[in-house]
């Protein structure tokens, strides 16, 4: 059999193949045609070598990189991976070769490389590895120990539960599992959407997969074989939200320097030998820059070094280094096992039992199949270890931090028919320390529980929904004001009557944004908080969850409810806030500032992003950040509907489209839709796709 590409009518690319291995082939070639640019962005990330032609804005990240060892790490677990399932690393190597087949055609139709002068290089084998690590190095938000750390060591303990929230630097989803007899076909539907910083291109690639094997609909992670995150095979379909698990540890380092390099304090209390080597940074336009890394026994050292933490820091540190653990690098193993089962899968036991080698990151997974079987489990690795690992740094030389094991993934069952998972506290809640505020799960639930029954063209609606359940406190506290200005009265009872929808065209939308901002930087103005506006010297690509004022935005509901808050007059503040915006009311609605924001490898300098409904703790979760800017970086990289009675009934759309080729038709080409709350069709009959090009020998 030859290898076949189709192409829809927004330029999706389903392809057709021999086997597996050809597929993966196809796939790899077909993204390398339609985003060179992206995928060799993404794995120069992964090696920390993107500055050497994005410049020095690329650094920090570079830096992060090389030090926290994730090229080395995707290597390792590549060649754990060919040992322990060769069938997969053969898969992964097919996926390779069509990349390198495909990528300097691609890079040809790709401006950016013109422009950058970067010229393509052959991929590794564990080039995909290295892709998902970097995607989720960060995803379960271990910085925010660092936030903890200095919270509690200005503001006490209980600082912690007041300022827990999700914010701007997790990545969540919504999704929701309907079953049998909740639909109007008597078999189940699966939606939501995924919330991620928004990329142009974007995150995730619409694709179709098929060979006699399977043929599998999904939204696949560029550079990443198959389709890990939401799939639908015709008979089983899957999706994914963010557990909110703790996995990665801080370790406080002690390190010194003697004739032999460099050792580390153990908990034994002896010192033991680190592993130490040095790497040139390459950056567009300027001098190299040669870094050291350090690798203890608890993990490589990302922030400091025997030299102590940066010196021109706000205060010295008792310790001079910081080590990160993390699963892969001490399994040596990703959880890529999961993938080619998956396509496989035919029933919702098949998914379980694929995900059961997940590893990286620990999500939620809801699945459904034809035969009304439902699963709502927790997928991962979590090590078993204390507490104060889970919530905060922990001194290294000091015995009783080590993993002990891994948990167990929990699960759950759904409620009269229906599981909904937005990053709130449910299955996983042993597993985490902060989740998302219940406002969207709540919200999904209440909007699912107004009619019985639903189909599948029905759902889209509640992924548009833009009730702000969160308003209620600061509201609260306006409506308890008295003695203002006419003007400020005006504006209270004017906020006082707002249906609380964040929609683009409400110009009481954008009033309350106003209000809320102004709060939030009258509270971090207060002298208690000032000790934290102060960046400690930790690495740049750190800092955005030490930013006082995205905490306190983020956090406000909490905060202005507390019963206390470190003698602040919170009144005071909301008083003043609603006086100076009472001043200079905005004159238009949401939209004219809560604009789309997407992040661009190389930004060109222009700026014509449209206005959008929704805000952080709505369904329709487009996430500004209150204080700071009304601009949204993230939002739903993706939404889908999964219709297992008719898989051809299924929706999907993406924030952009197909193609990662600007000037292409199929660059932007669904942003409209995306904007409206539509979606585009999923199309399994062959014989409406258009062929792309001439049948291609099936590679061996």
């Amino acid at each position: 059999m030859t290898t076949e590409t189709y192409r829809d009518a927004w330029g999706i690319p389903h392809l057709r193949a021999a086997g597996a291995r050809e597929l993966a082939h196809a796939q790899g070639r077909v993204t390398a045609l339609d985003r060179a640019w992206q995928l060799e962005v993404e794995r120069h990330r992964s090696q920390g070598t993107s500055a050497a032609f994005l410049g020095a804005s690329a650094l920090p990240w570079d830096v992060f990189a090389r030090r926290a060892r994730l090229d080395d790490t995707a290597r390792r677990c590549f060649t754990a991976l060919e040992r322990r399932d060769p069938e997969t690393a053969d898969w992964v190597r097919a996926y390779v070769d069509g990349v390198n087949e495909g990528l300097a055609e691609g890079a040809r139709r790709a401006p950016e490389f013109t422009r950058t002068g970067l010229t393509p290089t052959p991929w590794q084998p564990w080039a995909p590895l290295g892709i998902w690590l970097a995607t989720h190095i960060l995803f379960a938000g271990f910085p925010a120990k660092l936030w903890r750390e200095e919270a509690i060591r200005h503001l006490g303990p209980e600082a912690v539960g007041l300022f827990a929230t999700d914010g701007p630097g997790t990545a969540g989803s919504n999704g929701w599992l309907l079953a049998g007899d909740r639909t109007v076909t008597g078999l189940p539907l699966l939606a939501g959407d995924p919330h991620r910083f928004i990329e142009a291109p974007g995150v995730y690639q619409q694709i179709r997969l098929s060979c006699p094997e399977f043929d599998v609909v999904g939204l696949a992670v560029p550079g990443v074989p198959g389709i890990a995150h939401f799939g639908h095979t015709g008979t089983v379909a899957w999706s994914i939200t963010n557990a909110m698990a703790d996995y990665q540890d801080l370790y406080r380092e002690r390190l010194r320097r003697t004739g032999a390099g460099v050792e580390a304090l153990g908990p034994d209390g002896t010192w033991h030998r680190a592993h130490r080597h040095t790497e040139t940074v390459r950056i567009a336009g300027e001098d190299p820059l040669e870094i050291e890394v350090i690798e203890t026994d608890r993990g490589p050292v990302i922030a400091g070094g025997p030299e102590g933490l940066d010196s021109t820091g706000p205060r010295p540190q008792a310790e001079t280094a910081l080590a990160l653990r993390y699963p892969p690098r001490v399994t040596e193993d990703l959880g890529f096992s999961t993938l080619l089962p998956l396509l496989g899968a035919r029933r919702v036991e098949d998914v379980d039992h694929a995900f059961d080698a997940w590893a990286e990151p620990v999500n939620v997974v809801q699945a459904a199949d034809t035969e009304g079987a439902t699963l709502h489990r927790v997928a991962g690795r979590v090590p078993v270890r204390p507490e104060a690992n889970r919530t905060r740094l922990v001194p290294a030389w000091h015995p009783g931090h080590e993993w002990q094991g891994w948990h167990e993934m929990p699960r759950a069952d759904l409620t009269d028919g229906i599981a909904v998972m937005a990053n709130q506290r449910g299955p996983a809640t042993p597993l985490g320390t902060e989740f998302a505020p219940p406002h969207r799960a709540a919200r999904i639930r209440t909007l699912l529980d107004e009619r019985r029954t639903w189909s599948a063209a029905e759902l889209p609606a509640i992924h548009m929904d833009t009730h702000l359940a969160s308003a209620a406190p600061l509201l609260d506290h306006l409506a308890k004001l008295d003695d203002l200005t006419p003007e400020a009265a005006r504006l209270r009872d004017r906020l006082l009557s707002w249906n609380r929808r964040m929609d683009a065209d409400s110009a009481d939308a954008a009033t309350y944004a106003a209000v809320r901002g102004a709060v939030v930087r009258h509270l971090a103005a207060h002298p208690a908080f000032a000790a934290l506006t102060e960046a400690p010297a930790y690495p740049e690509v750190l800092l955005p969850w030490l930013a006082l004022v995205p905490r306190i935005g983020f956090a406000l509901e909490h905060l202005l409810s507390a019963e206390e808050l470190y003698g602040i007059d919170r009144p005071a503040a909301v008083r003043a806030a609603v006086e100076e915006v009472a001043a200079g009311v905005p004159a238009g609605p949401w939209g004219d500032t809560h604009r789309l924001a997407p992040w661009r490898a190389l930004p060109d300098g222009s700026y014509d992003e449209p206005g959008l409904s929704g805000d952080h703790d709505c369904v329709l979760c487009t996430s500004a950040v209150p204080g700071l800017t009304d601009l949204a970086a993230r939002g739903p990289a993706a939404r889908y509907v999964w219709d297992l009675a008719r898989r051809e009934d299924s929706r999907w759309v993406v924030p952009f489209g197909a193609s990662g080729i600007p000037g292409s038709p199929h660059h932007r080409d669904q942003l409209p839709l995306w904007l409206g709350g539509e979606l585009v069709p999923v199309v399994t009959d062959w014989d409406r796709l258009e062929k792309e090009t001439d049948d291609r020998p099936a590679r061996p």
